[in-house]
């Protein structure tokens, strides 16, 4: 049996082999717009005692690197069969987005896809998700978004909180303005996949109990609700009097069967020769707006900035923020120096760094540390062929985890932080990509620290 491979057993059925451990049987259901299930995912074995698998997209740029415009098409493709589905409306760019989809390096911006007076508040679930439901956000005329947070914020008590119950880490809190959710607009969900579609019960049931309304819609990329689960949802809409639409990309049934465990690997073995890059120390903060959010965390004082999402955005801000992020880009174009370059977003940090990066030209790929531990093999087809784990630099209590860089296989990186870190919180992070022979990697901060900065430190110009 070949690891880690999607065998196809017809056109609607698939299984999928993990290491030899774990097989993933897979029917088909729903393909609306007939995409190809291997340009979607493959699949890989979590260390986690809740659930064993991960579904590793192939659109997404968390796990695996990405054409950034092949993430914004995808959110876009999302809101187009939103429109379709759930609106009834017909979307004109519908032909054009697919086409683009098919390319290996597509050239997109976002477009409003869905017209006002249709106008929801949308929002995002981190850590995954937090750049799908942004772009997705980002195709409608008239709308609001936040994202959820695993973030602990300083003298703030988030407006909602839910339970993930499988995740690595299992709470989402929400700081919101009371009156962006204090209506009976629908409500938009986005995330990457549903398995059990527990997580989005859990959030309608935490909004409903507060902040009641009729519509609300769940969509994701995947769905693989079994009968059971989707009869969930039908309880929770007549128990609650509501209206639960789901709109994904693919949908099937899976069953999961676990053959035996598997030994905890994490780290590559063998690579231990270090290549010490250059390193250079790049600020945005004249770009963007630092909101007046810091984190408990004492140390860590530099604030968040308010595009991101987490406090709340509306659509008449797009124009500005679009404005905001060309500019940076054009800023960060010219640093480039290598013919292969990787944009590396931090944990929910994951929207703008995605943005930018479809705005660097030509042989910029995209992705994302995560909090998720992954067993590592270097197999044909599986999703962890390669993997570093490190201290998160915003937070050491907190593992990160980068995968799918091989050695030497980018000329530079550049790594986006929504705050301004201290090079010694840096250090094993910095550590362990210069284990990857990375000549150049490049540290880009959003806003600054109130002491004196670490660019000033180290005599950098600032745009």
């Amino acid at each position: 049996m070949m690891n880690s491979q999607i065998s196809t057993l017809s056109k609607r059925k698939y299984t999928h082999n993990i290491l030899d451990s774990i097989e993933v049987e897979m029917e088909i259901t729903k393909n609306p717009f007939q995409l190809p299930i291997e340009k979607l995912f493959t699949m890989a074995a979590r260390i986690n005692k809740k659930r064993s698998f991960l579904f590793v997209s192939k659109v997404l740029g968390k796990h695996l690197p990405i054409n950034p415009n092949k993430g914004l098409l995808t959110a876009a493709l999302l809101a187009a069969k939103y429109a379709e589905s759930v609106k009834g409306l017909e979307c004109a760019e519908k032909d054009r987005l697919l086409s683009l989809f098919t390319m290996d390096e597509p050239s997109f911006k976002s477009i409003s896809i869905v017209p006002s007076p249709v106008n929801p508040l949308v929002i995002g679930f981190a850590e995954t998700a937090t750049a799908l439901g942004h772009a997705f956000f980002a195709c409608f005329e008239s709308a609001e978004y936040f994202h959820t947070t695993r973030e602990l914020l300083l003298d703030q008590d988030p407006e909602i909180t839910f339970e993930e119950e499988h995740s690595h880490a299992t709470s989402h809190l929400c700081y919101i303005p009371r009156e962006m959710i204090q209506h009976e607009r629908e409500i938009i969900l986005v995330d990457d996949e549903m398995t059990t579609g527990k997580t989005a019960l859990n959030i309608i049931q935490s909004i409903h109990a507060q902040f009641p309304r009729h519509d609300y819609t769940v969509v994701s990329i995947l769905d693989w609700r079994s009968e059971d689960h989707k009869r969930e949802f039908a309880l929770l809409e007549k128990t609650l009097g509501i209206t639960i639409h789901v709109v994904s990309l693919l949908a099937g049934k899976m069953k999961v069967i676990k053959y035996k465990e598997l030994h905890e690997h994490l780290v590559e073995k063998g690579m231990n020769i270090r290549m010490e890059a250059k390193v250079e120390y790049l600020q945005l903060s004249s770009f963007f707006s630092t909101s007046n959010f810091i984190s408990i965390n004492s140390w860590d004082e530099a604030p968040y900035i308010q595009e991101t999402g987490r406090f709340g955005l509306r659509s008449t801000n797009n124009e500005a923020t679009q404005f905001k992020i060309e500019a940076a880009a054009t800023f960060l174009s010219q640093k480039r120096k290598g013919k292969k370059t990787l944009c590396l977003g931090t944990g929910e940090f994951m929207y703008l760094p995605m943005k930018l990066a479809a705005e660097m030209g030509k042989g910029v790929f995209y992705q994302s540390t995560t909090r998720s531990p992954i067993y590592i093999q270097n197999t044909e087809g599986y999703g962890a062929k390669h993997g570093i784990t490190f201290p998160n630099p915003e937070d050491h209590s907190i593992s990160h985890f980068v995968y799918n860089i091989p050695t030497c296989h980018y000329d530079e990186i550049f790594i986006f932080f929504e705050r301004e870190i201290e090079l010694k919180n840096l250090k094993p992070l910095l550590n362990e990509l210069e284990k990857l022979q990375i000549k150049s990697i490049k540290l880009v901060f959003f806003s600054k620290r109130p002491e004196v900065n670490l660019c000033q430190k180290h005599s950098i110009n600032l745009p």
